[in-house]
């Protein structure tokens, strides 16, 4: 090989070496200087009104002061989430566009449904908002008090406890196939075409049973129209402090929730991450927010992203064992 060609190889390289370099320089200075005044968009992919769409809401006036820019929520509902979360998996990495998925977004869906990208390595996870456990509520007519009571019950009648939710793949029909997985007590899942109307089906005496958050149904209880047996989370919850957590009554396995996280594009720079991660982790910890999110029976999280991401490898791990186990396949 000659002189004169080693000289251009070597030119080459060095361009491409310096290249590489200025983009790494530019990508942080970019993300030092994030964010601009550009305001940034949270992909919500359901209706406006809940829980998490309540929950970002309400911490909303405090990033926007902790970031000195602007938040806007962008509900974009369809295929059970599915549609705003892809719409952030292909979009640009640059901090401006952020997903609020629930606990089926992250680590039930990918396992449901056939999916043009993979939630655990197309999205960087900043942090877990807030953490709304499921309630095991029965209709009052049903001859149970206890969660013990309801378990045996559905042992022993095995075609008569139907149990509703706002659809297929839906956190609350996960949790009652992972309740009857856990407890050997076999149910009959009824889809209802949204949460409230499963609600009305059982305060209503159609179906026996749902799983479902606090803030939609701690109302029906306190005046008698629902039962709540049990909280399916480590601890009880400020609207139902007289019922027992599974914790308690010895099936810590049986923790479900209906929890919300935020993430962004993958690739998305480090310091960004973090900077979200800190004013999310900040706005959590006011107390006005922590009281008016535990009225829901909302609990606030705000773990690292690294301990998100652990968490969300290890759900995945349960959800697809659980899925796979029921031989649920949804289109």
């Amino acid at each position: 090989m000659n002189k004169q060609l080693l000289t251009k190889i070597f030119t080459c390289r060095a361009a491409a070496i310096s290249l590489a370099g200025l983009a790494v320089l530019t990508t942080s200075a970019a993300a030092a200087g994030w964010p601009t005044d550009k305001p940034i968009r949270v992909v919500v992919p359901y209706s406006a009104g809940g829980s998490g769409d309540v929950a970002f809401r309400t911490i909303q006036p405090y990033l926007e002061k902790a970031l000195g820019t602007t938040f806007y929520v962008d509900n974009k509902s369809g295929a059970s989430g599915n549609i705003g979360a892809t719409e952030v998996a292909r979009a640009p990495a640059d901090g401006y566009t952020l997903l609020l998925g629930a606990t089926n977004n992250y680590v039930m869906n990918q396992f449901l449904f056939r999916m043009s990208f993979d939630p655990l390595k197309d999205l960087a996870p900043i942090t877990m908002v807030v953490n709304s456990p499921l309630v095991v509520m029965v209709n009052p007519a049903l001859p149970v008090k206890t969660f013990a009571e309801f378990t045996a019950y559905a042992k022993q009648n095995p075609d008569k406890v139907n149990f509703g939710s706002p659809g297929p793949g839906t956190a609350p029909h996960l949790g009652g196939v992972l309740f009857s997985s856990r407890t050997g007590a076999p149910l009959t899942h009824v889809p209802y075409r949204g949460a409230s109307p499963a609600v009305q089906g059982v305060v209503a005496g159609d179906i026996q049973a749902m799983f479902v958050t606090a803030d939609s149904t701690s109302g029906y209880v306190l005046n008698g129209r629902l039962r709540a047996l049990a909280i399916m989370g480590p601890t009880r919850l400020a609207p139902l402090p007289d019922t027992p957590s599974v914790t308690e009554l010895g099936m810590p396995d049986l923790k479900v929730g209906n929890w919300w996280g935020l993430s962004a594009p993958a690739k998305t720079d480090p310091t960004i991450i973090k900077k979200l991660a800190a004013a999310i982790q900040g706005a959590l910890r006011q107390p006005a927010v922590i009281e008016q999110l535990a009225k829901l029976g909302t609990t606030t999280v705000g773990n690292s992203p690294t301990d998100f991401a652990a968490q969300l490898a290890r759900e995945a791990t349960v959800w697809r064992t659980a899925i796979e186990a029921a031989k649920i396949k949804l289109e």
